[in-house]
Parts: structure tokens; C-alpha cells; sequence
């Protein structure tokens, strides 16, 4: 299984040809996002709604929002679940890891239990986690 960081979920929405060719030859293989990935997207779009400050500005960042929950929709989501919310204790308890994001702990933690390939630019960030499995499809 292969789960999507923002920052690779982002490149694929906008067209980034490496993203794309490689989705394009995982054939049969499950590729997903984590439950924060989606909060973290949404977050996003609700900012830029609650944002704008004139009508033209939040009809766009409505249809946007829209657009964004749709695809996402489309998309396997894999949730927090026991083994995933321990695992996230775990790191938590890791002094070295304090400096790594919350949100990153989390994504890490599910891609951990899942035994999965997070996709993602910020190589560099998750590879002092023990065990985690990473690649970067936008920089090829």
C-alpha cells in the first residue's frame, strides 16, 4: 500500500508529471491517503473560505472546498485506528522525535501499522523514524 502526503497529494491534484506516471504504473496496487492528510487539505480550503473577504472571493473558495471534498472522496482514506493511535503514543514518548510535527507523527504512526510506503517529499523529516518506509515520486 501506498499512502499520499499532502505535499505528493498536491503535486498529483496539479498535473506533476512524475506523480502521475508513476500512479499510472502501480497497476492493482492500493494508494491512498491518512485520515490527517485529509483534515490537513480540508483545513486548508476552510481557511481560504472563512478567508475570503469579498463575494467573488468566497464563491471560488467555496467551489474550491467543494471541488477538494469531491476528490477526495474518490480517494481510500485510512483511519487512525488502535494499533495506529499506540504507535502514535510511542513515537510521542521518543525525544528525538519532538521536533517532528504532531500531524507528521500521526501520518507516520498509521503508515507504520499499516506496514505501507508513505509518498512524499519531506524525505528527510520521516527517515530518523525506525522502520518507515518512504518514497519520493515528484523529484525523479
Amino acid at each position: 500500500m501506498y499512502l499520499l502526503d499532502t505535499d505528493t497529494l498536491t503535486h498529483l491534484y496539479t498535473g506533476n508529471a512524475n506523480v502521475v506516471n508513476r500512479l499510472k504504473s502501480l497497476r492493482d496496487t492500493e494508494v491512498g491517503i491518512t485520515i490527517i492528510t485529509k483534515a490537513e487539505v480540508l483545513r486548508g480550503r476552510i481557511d481560504y473560505l472563512i478567508k475570503a473577504d469579498d463575494g467573488e472571493k468566497l464563491l471560488k473558495a467555496q467551489e474550491l472546498f467543494l471541488r477538494t471534498e469531491a476528490r477526495l472522496n474518490e480517494l481510500l482514506i485510512i483511519p487512525i485506528n488502535r494499533a495506529s493511535s499506540l504507535e502514535f503514543s510511542r513515537l510521542q514518548d521518543v525525544s528525538k522525535f519532538r521536533k517532528i510535527g504532531r500531524a507528521d507523527l500521526l501520518i507516520a504512526s498509521i503508515v507504520l501499522t499499516h506496514q505501507a510506503v508513505l509518498v512524499t517529499r519531506n524525505l528527510r523529516h520521516f527517515q530518523q523514524i525506525p522502520g518507515i518506509k518512504l518514497e519520493n515520486w515528484v523529484d525523479r
